[in-house]
């Protein structure tokens, strides 16, 4: 399966008002190897493994395999990932037909917020919100797998 996605710095914390989700997420990384990574995750009441193949060059586009696993089975495979592991509050912003997956940072992480948005094609169109900032599509220190082993917190303002 193909991910098609767009990432972006947010402006402001209006999206707050607009969304209709909210979960807390924690994540960790078994392999963050630029080929593949591999994601243990548990978002709210659900957990999930992710594996994610190298981008292409633009950043927007990789393949991507996720399955549902048991809670538990999440929380113990927690224990063996990379340092560190990720905590963030997430939450869903419907723009016309596309939703937006706000990731407000926490930890290491704190101040960082970052918006997606999965497209069906490169090139599809969709609304920008006002509290959509610059484009990071691409920077591989944007990618969750990178912000566990270098935290926002570290990089020079």
């Amino acid at each position: 399966m193909l991910e098609i996605e767009r990432k972006f710095l947010v402006t402001s914390e209006a999206y707050k008002k607009e969304a209709f989700r909210k979960e807390r997420i924690v994540q960790g990384f078994l392999n963050t190897h630029p080929d593949r990574t591999v994601r243990v995750r548990i978002k709210g009441t659900h957990a999930f493994l992710t594996v994610k193949g190298r981008s292409n060059d633009a950043g927007t586009i990789r393949s991507e395999w996720e399955t549902q696993i048991p809670i538990p089975d999440a929380e113990q495979l927690l224990t063996l990932c990379e340092p560190s592991i990720i905590e963030k509050i997430r939450f869903e912003v419907k723009i016309g037909p596309h939703i937006f997956e706000v990731d407000e940072f926490l930890g290491a992480n704190e101040g960082l917020s970052i918006a997606e948005i999965e497209l069906t094609t490169e090139d599809e169109t969709f609304t920008r919100p006002e509290w959509l900032g610059v484009e990071v599509t691409g920077k591989t220190q944007y990618y969750n797998s990178q912000l566990s082993s270098n935290p926002f917190k570290f990089w020079k303002k």
